[in-house]
C-alpha cells in the first residue's frame, strides 16, 4: 500500500528521477552545498585582479589628459584665490573700485582669511570643472583634425539638388576654436551650479556663511532652479571666451615653435604664452563677464536685469561705456597669471602621466 501511495504522489517518476540525475543540477548542488561539506583549508576563492584593468585605464591618454586639467587647475586656484576674490567683487560693484582698497577692506572686515572666502567651493569647482575643459577640448580637436585628414584624402559628403552638387567639406573648420568651444559649453553646463555657490560664498559671506547653508537656502528659496541661474548668459559669455581662449593658445605657441625651430616649449614660455592668450580672450568677452555677473548675484542687491541685454544697458546707463569693463584690470591680474600657470602646470602633468614627447601636441 505504502509502495502504491508513492507511485500515485509521483504522477511522472521517470520525469522526475531524470531531474535529479541532471548532471547540470548536481554541478549547481555542488555549489549551494559547498561550504557544508569542504573544510576551510579547502576553500580557495578567486578574486579577479582588477589593478592592471585600472592601470591600463590610467594611462589612456584621455585619463592622463582629464587628470592634468584636474590637477593643474586645483594647483593654481589654491595660489591666484585672493585675486579671484576681488576680481569678483569688482565685477559686481561690491565695496571699493580700487584694487588695493577692496584688498584692504576684505582684510578689515574678515581677516586675511577672507582672501580665501569661497575658497573651498572654489576648489571643488576647478578640479571637475578644468578637468572636463581640458580633456573635452583635447578630445573634440583630436577627432575634428582626424576628420578633416581623412575627408581631405577621400570625396567628402555631397548631396545633389537638380542640377546643384553640395559638398560638405570641414577645410574651413578650426578643430582648435570648435574644441576651444566645445570645452566651454561642457564644463559650463556641467560646473555651474558650483560658480552659483563660489559667488553667493565670495559676495555675501554673512548670508552665507559656509557650502552647507549656502545649498540650503539657495534651494530653499528657489528649488534646483536656482542653482542654474544666470546659465544661460554664462553659456552666451563663455563660448566666445573658450573659443578665443584655445584659439589663441594654440597659434600663438605653433607661430613661436615654427619662428624659433622648436618642437616645444620651456615652461617659462608656456607661462608667458598661456598669460598672453587669456588677456586677449578675457580683453573681448569681459562685457559679457559683467553683464553676466550682475544677472547671477543681482537678486542679493534686490535688483535682477531680465536678461543680459537689460544688464548691459543697465550698466552702460549707470557708469558709460568704460563700466563694461569695470573690473577689467582686475581681472587681468587673475586671469593672466591663472592662464599662464594652468598651461604651464597641465603640460608638466601630461609629461609626467603620459610620458616622451610622443603625447605631446
Amino acid at each position: 500500500m505504502d509502495q502504491q501511495r508513492k507511485s500515485s504522489f509521483c504522477t511522472m517518476p521517470d520525469v522526475y528521477g531524470a531531474i535529479l540525475d541532471s548532471t547540470h543540477l548536481h554541478k549547481n548542488l555542488d555549489l549551494v552545498f559547498l561550504a557544508h561539506h569542504h573544510t576551510k583549508d579547502d576553500l580557495q576563492l578567486q578574486i579577479p585582479d582588477i589593478r592592471r584593468p585600472f592601470t591600463e585605464f590610467f594611462r589612456t591618454r584621455e585619463a592622463g589628459e582629464f587628470l592634468s586639467g584636474a590637477l593643474a587647475g586645483a594647483m593654481t586656484k589654491a595660489v591666484l584665490a585672493p585675486l579671484e576674490t576681488i576680481r569678483t567683487r569688482m565685477v559686481v560693484g561690491v565695496g571699493s573700485r580700487k584694487i588695493s582698497g577692496s584688498f584692504l577692506e576684505v582684510i578689515e572686515k574678515q581677516g586675511w582669511q577672507g582672501l580665501w572666502a569661497g575658497n573651498a567651493i572654489n576648489m571643488i569647482r576647478i578640479v571637475p570643472t578644468q578637468a572636463i575643459e581640458l580633456g573635452t577640448f583635447e578630445c573634440v580637436k583630436r577627432v575634428m583634425t582626424s576628420a578633416k585628414e581623412k575627408w581631405s584624402r577621400e570625396d567628402c559628403p555631397n548631396v545633389q539638388i537638380g542640377g546643384v552638387k553640395l559638398s560638405f567639406s570641414l577645410s574651413w573648420l578650426s578643430p582648435v576654436a570648435l574644441g576651444g568651444a566645445a570645452a566651454g559649453f561642457v564644463s559650463t553646463l556641467v560646473c555651474h551650479p558650483l560658480e552659483v555657490l563660489k559667488d553667493r560664498l565670495t559676495i555675501s559671506p554673512d548670508a552665507y556663511p559656509n557650502l552647507s547653508v549656502a545649498v540650503q537656502k539657495i534651494y530653499r528659496n528657489g528649488g534646483v532652479g536656482s542653482f542654474y541661474a544666470g546659465l544661460s548668459p554664462t553659456l552666451i559669455g563663455m563660448l566666445p571666451y573658450s573659443t578665443c581662449y584655445y584659439f589663441m593658445y594654440d597659434t600663438i605657441k605653433k607661430s613661436y615653435c615654427t619662428a624659433q625651430k622648436k618642437k616645444s616649449l620651456s615652461r617659462p614660455e608656456m607661462l608667458l604664452i598661456g598669460a598672453l592668450s587669456g588677456l586677449t580672450a578675457s580683453t573681448i568677452s569681459f562685457p559679457l563677464e559683467v553683464a553676466r555677473k550682475r544677472l547671477m548675484v543681482g537678486a542679493l542687491q534686490g535688483k535682477c536685469p531680465p536678461h543680459m541685454a537689460a544688464a548691459l544697458s543697465e550698466v552702460v546707463r549707470e557708469e558709460g561705456l568704460i563700466g563694461l569693463y569695470r573690473g577689467w584690470g582686475a581681472s587681468c591680474l587673475k586671469v593672466m597669471p591663472s592662464s599662464g600657470i594652468t598651461w604651464m602646470f597641465y603640460e608638466a602633468w601630461k609629461d609626467i602621466l603620459l610620458g616622451d614627447d610622443k603625447h605631446r601636441q
